[in-house]
């Protein structure tokens, strides 16, 4: 059986730096939208959604890539 080796580190950085930046224009992008009038819901919907998955990935990239995969394989 052959194993392929898949870069944790890198995967954990580039995840994590992602993540950071999806709840960056989240953020940004929430706040850009809060006073304005006649923004659909759905925009600010989508930047909120953002924060959220943003705040997932920040928290699960690292404990998934950095710790559990490396050790399962």
């Amino acid at each position: 059986m052959t194993h392929s080796h898949i870069d944790y580190p890198k995967i954990t950085k580039v995840g994590f730096v992602l993540s950071v930046a999806l709840v960056l224009v989240g953020f940004v992008g929430s706040w850009a939208v809060a006073g304005a009038a006649g923004v659909p819901a759905w925009e600010k919907t989508l930047f909120f959604d953002a924060e959220v998955v943003g705040t997932l990935g920040i928290l699960l990239v690292p404990m998934v890539f950095g710790v559990i995969m490396p050790l399962v394989e």
